[in-house]
């Protein structure tokens, strides 16, 4: 089983950390949508990030349907909670991590791959107003120390926050200043010291 994409995408790398996780074994193949279009395209015409590849050649894709395929090869291991409150706050959770991932992505390629004559001002101000509010919400939601949820170990919620944080100040650390997302910052901090996170480093 190969996850293909750039850990530098958000979603290629939350599936990497959640496989690492859970003890799956898989191969990791770095190929850029961009810089490795041919060959990406003879994987996956679609060219789709993350893509899994499985090991009978069907392409699984979408980060949220890749996890859900992990849970299924190794279930009960605490990634969502069993159905039941928790297991709704941490969908929403993890969706305002994913908004966070889905404005930054958007803000980075309007203000760094548009040529500065084709950027749209008033968008740029809507999606910065969006990747806000997902980071002061998550702030909101963030405790002084431990998880999202107060379990012992990350979650789903914490995995996509976590490694929408890392994102959002990797492609555009002008955005959103630390001082102002503490306790976002403290959880980001606390997720990249893990050993699943560590695997899925970039620079």
């Amino acid at each position: 089983m190969q996850l293909i994409g750039m850990l530098d995408s958000p979603y290629v790398r939350r599936c990497h950390v959640i496989a690492t996780r859970l003890g799956i074994p898989f191969e990791h193949k770095a190929l850029s949508v961009f810089r490795d279009f041919s060959e990406f395209h003879a994987i996956n015409p679609l060219v789709r990030a993350p893509t899994l590849l499985l090991d009978d050649g069907r392409c699984l894709m979408d980060s949220g349907l890749i996890i859900q395929h992990f849970e299924a090869l190794r279930p009960g291991q605490g990634i969502i909670p069993p159905a039941g409150e928790k297991h709704t706050e941490c969908l929403r959770l993890t969706a305002l991590g994913l908004s966070m991932c889905d404005k930054a992505v958007q803000l980075y390629y309007e203000i760094v791959v548009r040529p500065e004559t084709l950027r749209w001002a008033e968008w740029i101000t809507r999606l910065t107003g969006q990747l806000r509010e997902s980071a002061e919400a998550l702030e909101a939601a963030c405790p002084a120390d431990g998880w999202l949820q107060g379990a012992a170990v990350p979650n789903l919620a914490d995995v996509t926050a976590a490694v929408a944080w890392r994102f959002t100040h990797y492609v555009l650390p002008q955005i959103l200043d630390r001082d102002d997302y503490a306790r976002l910052d403290a959880l980001g901090t606390r997720a990249e010291a893990l050993p699943e996170f560590q695997a899925a480093h970039f620079d």
